[in-house]
C-alpha cells in the first residue's frame, strides 16, 4: 500500500496543478525564446516522478457533484495505458477528494492559515510544538481540507492514536509533546481567526 505521506504529497502537489491552471498560469517564452515548463506541468511531474518510485500512477475521476484523485498501481495498465480488469485490486488503491466536500474549493487558502497557525505555534511555544504543529497543518490540511481550528474531537483524535505515529515521524521529545501540541495549536488557530473550534 502507497504510504500516507507519499499520498498527502501527491494530493498537494495536485492541487497545485490545478489552483496554478484556476490562476491562468501557461507556458511562457524565456530569455531564449524557448518555452519554459509551466507551474501545473511541473507540479504533475514532480508527482508522478514520486508516485514512480512506488510504482503508482496518479489519474481524476470527476462528476457533476466532486472530483476524486485516484492512486493506483501502474502494473493495473497494459502497453497502452489501458486498465485491465483482472490486474486490479481496489485494496490496493487510493482515493482523495479535492472537490466536493469540505473547503475543497479553497485548499489553497486553507492551506496558508494552517501553516501561518504552525509557524505562530513555533514562534511563541518552541519545539518540539512547532515541529507537531505542523504535522497538525498536514493532516487537517490534507485529509479533511480543513482550518486546524474546524476539526473535529474525533478527527484530532484520528491524527493523534493513527496519522501522527505513521506519518509524523516523531522522536520521543516530540512524542511525548503531542497532545499539549494539539491543544496549543488548536487554541492558537481559534484564537487567530476569532472563532470557536469545532466540539461537535
Amino acid at each position: 500500500m502507497l504510504p500516507d505521506d507519499i499520498c498527502d504529497e501527491a494530493e498537494r502537489l495536485t492541487r497545485l496543478a490545478r489552483d496554478a491552471e484556476q490562476r491562468g498560469d501557461a507556458e511562457t517564452p524565456g530569455d531564449d525564446d524557448r518555452l519554459t515548463v509551466s507551474d501545473p506541468d511541473r507540479y504533475r511531474q514532480r508527482r508522478d516522478e514520486l508516485l514512480a518510485e512506488h510504482g503508482y500512477v496518479a489519474r481524476l475521476r470527476s462528476d457533476d457533484t466532486e472530483t476524486q484523485l485516484i492512486l493506483h498501481p501502474d502494473d493495473w495498465l497494459d502497453e497502452d495505458g489501458i486498465v485491465v480488469f483482472e490486474r486490479v485490486d481496489t485494496d490496493e488503491a487510493v482515493e482523495r477528494r479535492l472537490s466536493g466536500t469540505g473547503d475543497g474549493d479553497d485548499w489553497a487558502e486553507v492551506e496558508a492559515h494552517n501553516r501561518a497557525v504552525a509557524e505562530r505555534v513555533a514562534r511563541e511555544h518552541g519545539e518540539p510544538h512547532g515541529y507537531n504543529a505542523a504535522r497538525l497543518a498536514d493532516f487537517a490540511g490534507n485529509h479533511y481540507v480543513k482550518p486546524i481550528e474546524r476539526l473535529t474531537p474525533a478527527e484530532r483524535a484520528e491524527f493523534l492514536t493513527d496519522y501522527y505515529p505513521r506519518n509524523g515521524f516523531p522522536d520521543a521529545t516530540q512524542r511525548s509533546a503531542v497532545e499539549t501540541s494539539v491543544e496549543l495549536t488548536v487554541e492558537t488557530a481559534a484564537n487567530r481567526t476569532g472563532e470557536p473550534t469545532d466540539e461537535e
